[in-house]
């Protein structure tokens, strides 16, 4: 719900201003605003205290589309208007800061809106008697779901905001903050664009959500932290190189017990990282998207700062024949001898585009070792 300077657009409920949006579309907006329309664009920022451009850049980055100069706001805009402005009028957020944040919220709360519209509502609001509408069910269905929903919603942000905040004030200094030392792991599906090419809709939608969901939940079971999904690609990263490790592996097992899903090639770096909106950028992130590229099907793909941090913190022996000196050093010494979780094997330098040489190795679960 933003302005342009021609007054053309489309407004929320997806009619051009001018005209008269459905009515079902009316009352379910007011349904879940709380709030009917009352304002245009300009009214709502006069009413808030903002002035027309910064209120303006704010719905941008909210994502919401256009209205030209309908009455379209409500007393819902005219508060959050209120509330952000406020906050950089007390110096708690810089301008940049608070579009930022209405940019981040924006784009992760309309993708939720979307998957629940499209999978969730669309189910439960097929009509339960011949002769009844979808739109006859609709409402009811959204009065009784939408306060279990919001308060389900403001747990997990609070849960995921608790998380995020205790990583940040572990970092060892501010700059670790925002550029941090992280593994990063890609997960890709082989062939995908030939299945693309070969399934119905239906049954390549069912794929995709199955190997999210199965990725999704192995990387929050093992305490990594799932960045995004691409379809026939996950891309997590974990604050421990073992932890990535350990999800690596589980991908692969998994999606190889199941016959259904196509082979799975993983890569994982390990270094600096940007973190931005919730999304990651870098050289580390570069290098583990090359690896994945270059992994033999079914294997995992690790770089040689991410093997080096594995051998640091004794999740693998450095070769096969150093876990065996320190095995029998161990049982000289009447010791137990030290148990690994991981081996790695160095494969052969190669040049990777953009990156130059690379020395890969080979991520394999160490036979004894511990579950």
């Amino acid at each position: 719900m933003t302005v342009d300077d021609t007054g053309s657009g489309a407004d929320t409920n997806g009619a051009t201003p001018g005209e008269d949006p459905h009515p079902l579309a009316v009352r379910l907006e007011a349904l879940i605003l709380g709030a009917e329309r009352r304002y245009t664009p300009f009214q709502a920022a006069r009413t808030a205290g903002v002035s027309m451009e910064l209120a303006t850049r704010f719905w941008r980055a909210m994502g919401f589309a256009d209205v030209g100069q309908a009455k379209a706001f409500t007393e819902a805009d005219v508060l959050a208007l209120r509330r952000l402005a406020g906050l950089v009028e007390a110096g708690l957020l810089s301008e940049a800061m608070a579009v930022q944040v209405a940019r981040s919220t924006g784009q992760t709360t309309a993708r939720l809106a979307e998957w629940q519209i499209d999978s969730f509502l669309e189910g439960l609001t097929e009509p339960p008697e011949p002769g009844m509408t979808r739109t006859e069910v609709t409402y009811p269905i959204i009065e009784l779901l939408l306060p279990e929903l919001e308060e389900f919603l403001v747990y997990v942000w609070r849960r995921q905001l608790a998380a995020s905040a205790g990583r940040v004030v572990q970092a060892a200094d501010d700059e670790e903050m925002v550029d941090r030392r992280l593994a990063v792991g890609f997960a890709d599906l082989v062939g995908f664009t030939r299945l693309t090419r070969r399934m119905e809709e239906e049954e390549l939608g069912e794929l995709v959500e199955a190997f999210e969901t199965t990725a999704a939940d192995l990387v929050a079971a093992h305490g990594g932290r799932l960045i995004k999904t691409l379809g026939d690609e996950v891309l997590y990263a974990a604050d421990d190189a073992g932890v990535a490790a350990e999800i690596a592996l589980r991908l692969i097992e998994t999606m190889a017990n199941d016959e259904t899903m196509p082979e799975l090639r993983v890569g994982i770096a390990f270094g600096t990282v940007t973190t931005r909106m919730g999304d990651v950028f870098g050289t580390t992130v570069n290098l583990a998207s090359r690896l994945t590229s270059i992994a033999p099907r079914d294997a995992v793909l690790v770089d040689a700062a991410f093997a080096e941090e594995l051998i640091r913190t004794t999740e693998a022996p450095a070769s096969e024949a150093e876990a065996a000196e320190a095995a029998a050093t161990a049982e000289k010494e009447g010791e137990e001898p030290p148990t690994y979780r991981f081996a790695l094997q160095p494969m052969w330098q190669r040049p990777v585009r953009g990156l130059g040489v690379v020395e890969p190795w080979l991520l394999t679960r160490r036979a004894g070792g511990p579950a």
